[in-house]
């Protein structure tokens, strides 16, 4: 099984992080294929950061098309391009934002996220709406720091994890966190034992399902929402998408 993990920013420290994250959980048998897209911000902070790096995002869709991928994983807490790229796929396509919350809903009633700049807070309430896990999520707490903080300066990352992280479960009595950016992967293990809920890595949660469906053998519907783009004409990088009717 391939599975082919793209970070969407160019930062190629922060995808090393990202593929020992996906390496710590797969199979013996599963390939994890990382990758950054050539094009795109260095990280992702804002809408006009999240729209740049989605064709980026689709390039490396249409490589492992190539590469013969089973799966894809967006690790991005933003999931930017996710619906696009499910339709230029038949194969899964899943998002780390979404990953985390459909498997902390199994796991908690309700539960908090923490992420990165508090200007990220409306881009991830407009996407756990998007989700139907607005009653779900009690909150979404932010950090001073950006993404590629937490990559120069883990102490400090790990001390406002933490520090976000114990308010949310005293004072909105979380039942379980969320780490809202790919680059706090290393954190979960060591915030969950302090914290004693379910801390929950997307990177981790979207591998473990991309291998699940991948066994199941079930793939992208094309019945409608999901079908190849209607425009045939492409200029660019995009040019190969769209060729299946």
């Amino acid at each position: 099984m391939k599975i082919k993990v793209i970070n969407p920013n160019t930062t190629w420290e922060m995808t090393k992080g990202i593929a020992g994250a996906a390496e710590s959980v797969k199979r013996p048998d599963t390939e994890i294929i990382a990758v950054s897209p050539e094009i795109g911000p260095a990280s992702i902070e804002s809408f006009y950061d999240e729209y740049l790096s989605i064709p980026g995002v689709l390039e490396e869709v249409k490589k492992g098309e190539e590469e013969g991928v089973d799966a894809y994983v967006i690790a991005c807490y933003g999931d930017p391009g996710l619906q696009a790229a499910r339709e230029v796929t038949e194969a899964p396509v899943i998002g780390i934002a979404e990953a985390s919350m459909y498997m902390a809903s199994m796991l908690a009633a309700r539960f908090s996220i923490v992420t990165v700049l508090p200007r990220i807070k409306t881009m991830l309430e407009e996407l756990v709406d998007s989700y139907g896990m607005s009653r779900r999520v009690l909150n979404i707490r932010t950090t001073p720091m950006c993404v590629l903080d937490f990559e120069r300066d883990p102490e400090r990352g790990m001390e406002l994890l933490r520090q976000e992280g114990r308010k949310a479960v005293e004072e909105e009595n979380a039942e379980a966190i969320l780490l809202g950016c790919a680059g706090m992967a290393e954190f979960a293990n060591e915030l969950e034992e302090e914290l004693q809920v379910p801390v929950i890595d997307g990177v981790v949660a979207a591998v473990k399902f991309a291998e699940a469906i991948v066994d199941l053998g079930k793939t992208t519907s094309k019945l409608k929402t999901y079908k190849a783009p209607e425009t045939k004409q492409f200029t660019g990088m995009l040019a190969p998408f769209g060729s299946k009717s």
